[in-house]
């Protein structure tokens, strides 16, 4: 049976698809096209995948978008028993308008290793390099976080560099950086590829901060384990929304608890992979060339720690997944 390790090239394969099916459709306004797209070639790929496979939890029910069912089988069955959390666009507005900063990402685990936070309201999360791992709290000030972790990393604050997604409610949070002096980098969507490029020491990026969706942590908690990096998540309180907390808790959620990234992704057999549908700070977005594609994506794992990029040519002609798509 074949392990985790060698199946990787094959999850890559997945989110490669997905990437595929939403840039057909880049900068056409129309969002639930670009998933449903998206989840189409998503899962045709996963069909031929030799996992005995279940997605456990896909972005975008919450608003009735086009997404994985809850629970989905996938795979050939002929493979291990595996897990999936799918965003097969994380990002899909920022695709919708063929602006940047758009992948096709999943988490794959044995089963039972993932925590996932319901897609209900914003979980505000911090992620970094290796460098702050144990020295972080979310009950430190915004300014605390940034001088602690650059202390960590010897950076002088003009040379440290933030990444959160533009946002009202991150208003007050963008105010307090920019009293700091620090470089800033707002992205349209895809806090999946902001949390990664944390923990690249070569991104030029050193911080993520931000309240985001929850599938979104569990992938890139998944991550940002691989590569060494720390994450913190907690559950952003929304005083408009009065029932949300009674919510959360029903589901299972310590609404006063900060979850880290071994807590969001358990055990030490995990897989990440992403694919760039547009182009953006982890990854190059997909080029349509005659009769194919050259797609971007990267794929990360334990136990082992190691990171893999790749550019995959694809010629959709007599192609097991992709001919069927053809007009």
């Amino acid at each position: 049976m074949a392990s985790l390790r060698a199946l990787a090239p094959s999850l890559t394969r997945i989110t490669v698809a997905g990437a595929v099916g939403a840039a057909f459709h880049i900068g056409q306004g129309d969002c639930d096209l670009v998933d449903a797209k998206a989840v189409e070639f998503s899962r045709a790929a996963l069909a031929q995948t030799d996992v005995e496979g279940e997605v456990i939890c896909c972005e975008g029910p919450k608003d009735n978008a086009p997404a994985f069912a809850y629970r989905e089988k996938v795979g050939t069955g002929r493979g291990p028993k595996v897990e999936f959390i799918v965003d097969p666009v994380d990002g899909t507005t920022a695709a919708s308008k063929g602006r940047k900063d758009s992948i096709s990402a999943l988490a794959c685990a044995p089963a039972g290793c993932f925590q996932v936070l319901p897609d209900d309201g914003y979980y505000f999360k911090i992620a970094t390099d290796h460098h702050s791992i144990g020295k972080l709290s979310m009950d430190m000030s915004i300014e605390e976080i940034v001088r602690t972790v650059a202390k960590q990393k010897s950076m002088p604050l003009q040379n440290f560099t933030v990444i959160m997604l533009e946002r009202d409610r991150h208003i007050e949070i963008l105010k307090t950086l920019r009293q700091l002096g620090v470089r800033i980098i707002l992205i349209p969507d895809g806090d999946i590829a902001g949390a990664v490029v944390s923990c690249f020491s070569q991104s030029g990026v050193d911080l993520l901060l931000g309240a985001g969706a929850g599938p979104e942590a569990t992938i890139a908690a998944t991550a940002v384990k691989c590569l060494g990096g720390t994450m913190l998540v907690k559950v952003w309180d929304e005083k408009k929304d009065a029932k949300r907390m009674e919510r959360l808790t029903k589901a299972g959620v310590d609404v006063n608890k900060t979850y880290d990234q071994d807590e969001l992704a358990k055990g030490k057999e995990l897989v990440f992979a992403a694919s760039g549908v547009t182009k953006g700070e982890l990854l190059d977005g997909v080029r349509l060339i005659r009769d194919g594609a050259l797609v971007h994506s990267i794929c990360m794992r334990l136990p082992s720690g190691t990171m893999e990029k790749s550019e995959t040519t694809l010629r959709f002609k007599g192609h097991p997944v992709y001919k069927q798509f053809l007009p």
